[in-house]
This record gives structure tokens, C-alpha cells and sequence, in this order.
């Protein structure tokens, strides 16, 4: 199959264009219409079964990205950004299949058989796999976090993962549940003149192999 497409479309551009931020601009605010946006583009992410084993916590207040700082390594965008999004996976997905898929079958995309079949496989692989359950909530939050960063791109938003923080601290401060790994810091704001342009990439021709 010969695929056509223009290599400058808007979702090409995006990806070419996205660079994580070194810096934001302090003061710059974003709605609650726009971070609810964002969030809602990242549950969009692929996961395992549909697991949408995930969840985020935003922080916008002085306060609570002082609170955030502390466990942060003090990292300066933490405090410049306008938003910082804690993106955690989460454990035990198989409890919560069951709910996941229900809109799928009143919808008609699944039937009822298929969603119980599903829900018996994730079963069967999870309840007695902890490793699992951690390395697939760390895989749909990674995934979660990137298009969340393309979101902000296609926003006109500068974005940044951040790693750089105590777990066991930032899990504590926010009382996060049990079940809950946080996986990623992403910063989102307007981004300062001074940040650079993509850093350009190793080239592809030494990092693929087609069979």
C-alpha cells in the first residue's frame, strides 16, 4: 500500500515542531476549560485492554507548587509554568476493566461476550502479577504524558517532562492512593522567547531496521 499524505500536516507539524521547554514565562494562567482539555486529550492514549490505568493531578496554585517544589528537586519550572500535571499510572487494572468497557458495549464498538472475555484475560494476567501491573501502569502513563505534550503543542502551549522527584515525598504531599505510581511531571505554560528550537535527532537510518 503507497500511503499520500502532506509531510506538513498538522499532526506531522506538531511533532516536529514540539520541543520541551527550558523555561516558561512566571504569571501566565491557564483556564480550567483548557486544563480540562489537555487531561481529556490524554485519556486518548492507547492502554492495554483499554485499561485507562491512569490518572492526573494539576498544579496551578502558588501553594500547591511550593508544596510540589519541595519534592521536586526545586526545579525552577515547576514554579514558572502555569500548570504542572502529575501523571501517575495506576495498579490493580483488571478491578476496573469491566467499568472501562461498559460504554464501549452501550455504544455498540464491543459486545458484551468480547468485554467479558477481555475482563477473564486481564484476570488471569494481572491479579497475581505485580511487576506486570506496575510496568503496564508505567507504560499508559508514559503514553498519556506524551500526548498530553502534543495536545499543549497543537495548543500553542510549551510543554516539559520532568523526572526529578522523590515518589515516595510527592506521593505523600498529595495523597496519592496505594494504587497510584506517580510516573511523570509534565510542565505546561507559554514558553519563554529563549527556549530552543527542537534538538535535532540521531538519524533515523542508524536506529531502523525494516525486514
Amino acid at each position: 500500500m503507497c500511503l499520500h499524505f502532506n509531510p506538513r500536516s498538522m499532526m506531522l507539524s506538531v511533532i516536529e515542531e514540539r520541543r520541551s521547554a527550558v523555561s516558561f514565562v512566571p504569571g501566565h494562567e491557564l483556564s480550567e476549560e483548557v486544563l480540562t482539555t489537555l487531561a481529556s486529550m490524554a485519556t486518548r492514549a492507547p492502554s492495554a485492554f483499554n485499561f485507562q490505568n491512569w490518572r492526573f493531578i494539576v498544579v496551578t496554585t502558588p501553594e500547591a507548587k511550593v508544596r510540589l517544589k519541595t519534592v521536586a528537586d526545586g526545579q525552577e519550572k515547576v514554579t514558572d509554568a502555569a500548570a504542572i500535571f502529575i501523571v501517575c499510572g495506576t495498579l490493580a487494572p483488571h478491578l476496573t476493566l469491566a467499568d472501562r468497557l461498559r460504554p464501549s458495549v452501550e455504544a455498540g464498538i464491543m459486545d458484551p461476550v468480547t468485554a467479558e472475555r477481555w475482563v477473564a484475560q486481564a484476570l488471569a494476567g494481572y491479579a497475581d502479577d505485580p511487576v506486570l501491573q506496575r510496568d503496564e501502569a508505567i507504560r499508559s502513563a508514559s503514553m498519556a504524558a506524551m500526548t498530553l505534550m502534543l495536545a499543549a503543542e497543537a495548543l500553542g502551549l510549551a510543554s516539559c517532562p520532568m523526572g526529578g522527584f522523590n515518589a515516595e515525598a510527592l506521593a505523600r504531599e498529595f495523597a496519592l492512593g496505594s494504587a497510584d505510581i506517580p510516573v511523570l511531571l509534565v510542565a505546561v505554560g507559554k514558553g519563554a522567547p529563549a527556549n530552543p528550537a527542537q534538538k535535532p535527532r540521531y538519524p533515523v537510518t542508524d536506529l531502523l531496521e525494516i525486514r
